[in-house]
């Protein structure tokens, strides 16, 4: 049986809109029996807004009719019109021109020594290549290991900056996520905090002023002291 688009939807509307019998819309919806009768007693799919079978072209009018006129009859979909364009568009593999298919084994140095975190998986799809072809890098049992130097794969035409970025990026978000759930910190000391929060207090005592000197303060401790002496 060709399966239906939004069948929880399509339900809705049939319950809404037709006689048919809980079995026959759970049939064709591929559906419990009893999750229709909650979608009739309000009680599943409340926010679901119904989706017209007829109209977009999963089950015609014939079949309907049929169906309400005899409880026993099992409706059958058809393909639907719209279903070609809801399918998920795989992405095809990259494609590297043979010219360009020599640099692999260099950018996948480049990975393997400035972002060991992104994963093989990854630079693969990025660079177009093999997790055998990495692991061959990255143990030195590639056959032009000698030859073969990091050099950053936008350099090499492999792939465009912002396709670098977005990889290097999710792969240092997922690293810096996992560091949190494990509990790993930043070095003692990464981090200075102002001295209200340490508890440390300035006690360096301040500077002595310095005493400015005049005339009359001179004569004025002269006397002072010749008073002392009578």
């Amino acid at each position: 049986m060709t399966q239906i688009l939004m069948p929880k939807a399509t339900a809705v509307w049939l319950v809404d809109n037709t006689s048919l019998t809980f079995d026959q819309i759970a049939d064709f919806c591929e559906l419990h029996p009893l999750e229709v009768k909650g979608i009739a007693d309000g009680e599943v799919a409340r926010d679901i807004r119904g989706a017209d079978p007829i109209a977009n072209g999963q089950l015609s009018r014939d079949e309907l009719d049929a169906a309400e006129k005899n409880p026993n009859y099992r409706m059958k979909a058809q393909k639907s019109r719209h279903a070609e364009l809801l399918k998920p568009v795989k992405k095809a593999p990259r494609y590297t021109p043979v010219s360009r298919r020599q640099d692999r084994p260099d950018a996948i140095a480049w990975f393997i020594r400035n972002h060991p975190e992104v994963p093989d998986s990854q630079v693969a799809r990025l660079l177009g290549t093999t997790k055998a072809t990495i692991d061959q890098v990255r143990n030195r049992q590639h056959w032009n290991s000698a030859n073969i130097k990091p050099v950053d794969p936008v350099t090499l035409g492999l792939a465009t900056q912002l396709e670098l970025d977005a990889v290097v990026k999710k792969a240092a978000e997922k690293k810096a996520r996992d560091d949190a759930r494990r509990g790993v910190v930043e070095p003692e000391g990464a981090t200075l905090l102002p001295a209200s929060e340490t508890g440390v207090i300035d006690d360096e005592p301040e500077p002595e002023r310095e005493i400015e000197h005049t005339a009359e303060s001179v004569f004025a401790d002269h006397d002072d002291g010749d008073d002392d002496e009578d």
